[in-house]
């Protein structure tokens, strides 16, 4: 059980190391979070996507990605124009007061463009290969044979987080009552997608 035990817990420990950054999937959990629209799909959808991801690091796929650079500077690109989109929109409803935030306020987003904002921020996002893909990768081959529960590990820690941030957030419920709260959570989202994008750009 102890052989088990130590690359599930490194798994968990390197895995939550590496998700806990301020990112723009974390701000996009943290914001359905707060307007409790489609919670739990978001937080399956990262989760998921996290393990699948994790499933081909600890596969080999790191060393596949590295022989075929291109892929990764399509990603990149790609990355930096969503995130730049998206955080004009963020800076634009900041402008109209935030009200696209308000929990109460006009309908609820349809779940398929929820869903696939969430797809975009996870498959899109170059770092995600870089950290969950190839870095995880790499130092599961550390814990061979034992790899796959390192990976066990690590996909248990995105659960964990994404959970806790996702049904977590409505416990700042009351700070953020306060629509100007909400303008200010606009402005750092936005501020957080575009600061991400010109380190893409830059790298």
């Amino acid at each position: 059980m102890m052989t088990i035990l130590y690359p599930a817990a490194a798994g968990f420990a390197v895995g939550l190391s590496l998700i806990v950054a301020i990112g723009a999937q974390n701000a996009f959990v943290l914001r359905q979070g707060l307007r409790r629209e489609h919670v739990g799909a978001v937080v399956a959808v990262c989760a998921l996507s996290d393990a699948a991801l994790i499933l081909l690091g600890v596969a080999g796929f790191g060393a596949v990605s590295g022989a075929v650079p291109g892929i990764a500077e399509a990603m990149r690109w790609l990355g930096v124009a969503f995130l730049v989109v998206y955080g004009a929109l963020r800076f634009r409803a900041a402008l109209r007061g935030g009200a696209a935030l308000m929990p109460a306020a006009g309908e609820r987003a349809p779940l398929g463009r929820v869903l696939a904002t969430c797809l975009l921020f996870t498959w899109a996002n170059p770092h995600v290969y870089l950290d969950t893909v190839v870095l995880v990768g790499s130092i599961s081959a550390q814990h061979a044979p034992m790899e796959w529960w390192f990976g066990a590990g690590a996909a248990c820690a995105s659960l964990s987080f994404f959970s806790a941030l996702g049904f977590g957030a409505r416990l700042l419920a009351p700070l953020f009552a306060k629509p100007r709260a909400w303008v200010v959570l606009e402005v750092v989202v936005g501020v957080t997608m575009w600061a991400i994008a010109a380190g893409l750009v830059v790298a």
